[in-house]
Order: C-alpha cells, then structure tokens, then sequence
C-alpha cells in the first residue's frame, strides 16, 4: 500500500504531467503563428507524451487503490518573445518537474515503498532524456539566433519528429 504522502506527491507529480501538456499546447500554438511549424510539431508531440506520462501515473494509482485528488491545472504562459525564449522557459519547467520527480523517489525509498522507488526510476530516465533533448535545441538555437536559413533547418528536423505512444508495463 502506498503511504498518504507519497500518494499526495503523486497526484501533484500526476497535475504537474498535464500542465506539461498544456504548456506545449500553448507554445506550439505560439510556433505555429510565427510559421515554425517543425517547432510547432515538436511541441505538439511533446504534450501527448507529457499527458501519457500523466495517465501512467494515474494507472499506478489506480492499481493500488490510492486516492485521486485532482486539482486545477493553471493556464501555461501563452507569450513568448523568441523562439529561444520558449524553448529555454521548457528547459526550466523539465528541470523543476524532475526535481519533483526526485522527491517522490526520495521519499519513497525513505518509507522503503520500493514499488513506488521503482517506478519513479522510469520517470528520472525519461526527464534525463528530455532536459538533454531539450538542451541540444537550446544550443542549436543559440547558434543560429541571426541566421534565419539555419533556424528553418533547425524547424525541418524537429518537424521529423514522429509521436510513439509510450508503453509502460506494470
């Protein structure tokens, strides 16, 4: 069984998945006016899997029985003043949802809940792989930041980008 607190950090981890998504949501709204729209699919790809790696989260629950307390999701920011911007304001959220992803895996092996310790080494695998994703955007966009030709080569990659549900098997 999981103990109240961990089962609270859950649920807070569970909002922080889906303000995720919507905060990419909202910056491939913003990539789209501008006519980045590899950015844009980027993005886009990126809000299914934080809202994947949300429903993950509320299977986990499910499956133990624990209480769902869900809250308000805020509204993500909707401006942004450059490309750079945006992406460097992504860079920071993945980097504070990893720290609440340390915590619960904290917590967990403190109340020797190691099926919950277990499952959060998952998560701190994938925000591994986003913050480092997510850093090589960064410094291929600071590398072309006057040079428009490049900054469309950057767009046609990321458009390459393909969504692959995510499986996570209990």
């Amino acid at each position: 069984m999981i103990s109240e607190r961990i089962t609270e950090l859950l649920n807070e981890q569970l909002n922080k998945e889906f303000y995720s998504a919507y905060l990419y949501l909202s910056m491939a709204n913003y990539f789209s006016q501008a006519g980045l729209h590899g950015f844009r699919n980027w993005c886009t790809i990126q809000a299914k899997e934080e809202a994947e790696h949300g429903m993950i989260i509320f299977e986990f629950l499910n499956n133990y029985d624990a209480k769902y307390k869900f809250k308000t999701i805020a509204q993500p920011d909707t401006e942004f003043k450059t490309t750079l911007e945006a992406m460097e304001l992504a860079y920071s959220h993945e980097k504070s949802v990893t720290n609440s992803i340390h915590c619960i895996k904290s917590m967990a092996d403190e109340q020797k809940d190691y099926i919950t310790s277990m499952f959060m080494d998952w998560y701190i695998q994938e925000q591994f792989e986003e913050e480092h994703i997510l850093r090589n955007i960064i410094d291929k966009l600071k590398f072309c930041i006057d040079n428009k030709i490049i900054l469309m080569l950057l767009d046609k990659e990321l458009n390459k980008r393909e969504h692959k549900k995510i499986e996570y098997k209990f």
